[in-house]
């Protein structure tokens, strides 16, 4: 197992953790991570783009003129996709569905390497506990600039904190997930990974299964 210093609110080092292997110290597979995260995005998607199609779009019962004798090429409707304000051919419809489905092995595989990554670029940071008495953004702040954080970040709780969730959200840069919503898409758009000691517990309990 590798070892990782636990810091505390102050950025000073306290103790430190023993890491998994198998989630921290586990190859690296981009392909894994790249179907994963793109699965992720088809999913979030919400499918509501929608276009008429000839059947569907108003008007255009009539010939705009006849078959023979005006020397123009023939047309049937002006709602022909052919022209403007006419219908659209193969166009996105209500009922496609977007939902993409990976094995749960490739998913595992691949928070494993993204967890891996972060620990191999030394983004991984682990924090004693992180507790406010109430919401307080500058608190937050104060916290990130101590453990010497400055880039986009993802903090990691074991449990919901009312305090802390109401205090990043004036951050931009800053998210929170709990430890078992931990998936590879937040990890691959956020530079630096914060984690409390008892959700790195959680993380190799849910994920280490």
């Amino acid at each position: 197992m590798s070892k990782l210093a636990v810091l505390n609110a102050q950025g000073e080092q306290v103790d430190d953790v023993d890491l998994k292997e198998e989630l921290f110290q586990a190859p690296i597979t981009e392909g894994a991570i790249y179907y994963t995260a793109k699965a992720q995005l088809a999913n979030r998607r919400q499918g509501t783009a929608s276009t008429k199609s000839r059947g569907e779009v108003r008007g255009g019962g009539d010939k705009p003129w006849p078959q023979k004798g005006t020397g123009r090429s023939r047309q049937g409707t002006v709602r022909s996709p052919l022209w403007v304000g006419g219908a659209i051919t193969f166009g996105p419809t209500p009922e496609k569905n977007h939902k993409q489905k990976v094995p749960r092995k490739v998913k595992r595989r691949a928070l494993q390497s993204a967890l891996s990554t972060k620990f191999r670029d030394d983004k991984l940071t682990v924090i004693d506990v992180i507790k406010l008495d109430e919401p307080k953004t500058k608190k937050i702040k104060e916290i990130l600039g101590n453990l010497k954080i400055k880039e986009r970040t993802l903090l990691v709780l074991d449990e919901p904190d009312e305090n802390v969730e109401k205090s990043v959200r004036n951050l931009p840069e800053v998210d929170v997930v709990l430890a078992h919503q931990l998936n590879v898409l937040d990890l691959l758009t956020h530079e630096n990974l914060v984690m409390t000691r008892e959700a790195l517990q959680k993380v190799e309990e849910v994920f280490s299964r």
